[in-house]
């Protein structure tokens, strides 16, 4: 972990001795539901002591059925995002899908996310690096931890070098996930923080059928043991009520339970940095 670069962010550091954690609904429902979760999320976070990132999505395009919800669209959703960022002073993550989206949304998000299936589009990546922003690449559940070398190479040499990679499991015959701990470590060898994703890591692709599942039961082992293996960032999806969720609610976390989970994950971050 010595050699890792860490990425600025407004007044904090992602990589280095405190813990980061980007966090919030999967995807945008309503102003409401943003608001509840970002302020409880920026109260815990303040209280523990921890860097803090809201995420939410104003579109999910990689959905299984062609009626689930997908969100409001990126005009009204970046303004929802806005709104928030303002109200709670909190950076924010969200996701792209094309291109033409980067320059738009990067005028409201510090960081672009690239979504683990579309990993290795070139046009993509470069379109996210050129806007000079923190780009977050999820690494795809098709590819091994030392594939992400050659997709960190097209940010860098697009001259950006705010770069995080985030873990999220690997498919593992149908409809499941595993995740390979070493990944973390691996990944970490190019020299950038490594994200941990907690929440996409329970997910059961595309086992209900119209939709994807999960167990949330797990997440506090997978994310405690992250930890444990050095991660530099932690992700959750995180909903007031993931049971009536529009989106991946059988992997969200509930919002009363966040700090307690927080709370132990941030001790095993400082324990293996002790």
């Amino acid at each position: 972990m010595e050699n890792i670069k860490t990425v600025k962010l407004n007044d904090f550091e992602i990589g280095g001795d405190k813990l980061t954690i980007l966090a919030g609904p999967c995807v945008i429902e309503s102003m409401e539901i943003l608001d509840e979760t970002a302020r409880v999320l920026k109260e815990i976070t303040e209280k523990l002591d921890i860097n803090y990132v809201f995420k939410s999505s104003f579109d999910k395009a990689n959905r299984s059925s062609l009626t689930s919800y997908r969100g409001p669209g990126m005009e009204k959703g970046l303004e929802m995002l806005t709104q928030i960022k303002a109200k709670y002073n909190v950076p924010i993550v969200t996701d792209i899908h094309t291109p033409d989206q980067a320059e738009p949304v990067a005028e409201v998000a510090d960081i672009l996310q690239i979504p683990a299936f579309l990993c290795r589009q070139t046009d993509l990546l470069v379109a996210a690096a050129k806007t000079g922003k923190i780009v977050n690449i999820k690494k795809g559940q098709f590819l091994a931890p030392e594939q992400m070398r050659t997709l960190i190479k097209k940010v860098e040499d697009c001259g950006n070098h705010n770069i995080l990679v985030t873990d999220r499991g690997v498919t593992f015959g149908y409809n499941n996930l595993v995740v390979d701990f070493r990944a973390i470590p691996i990944m970490q060898q190019f020299g950038y923080p490594v994200v941990f994703d907690a929440t996409h890591s329970v997910q059961l692709p595309g086992a209900a059928g119209d939709s994807s599942g999960g167990d949330r039961r797990f997440v506090p082992v997978l994310a405690k043991a992250a930890m444990a293996a050095g991660a530099n960032v932690l992700f959750f999806e995180i909903h007031p009520d993931p049971d009536c969720a529009k989106c991946d609610g059988p992997n969200m976390v509930a919002v009363k339970d966040a700090e307690k989970l927080f709370r132990i994950c941030k001790d095993i971050f400082e324990l293996v940095r002790a």
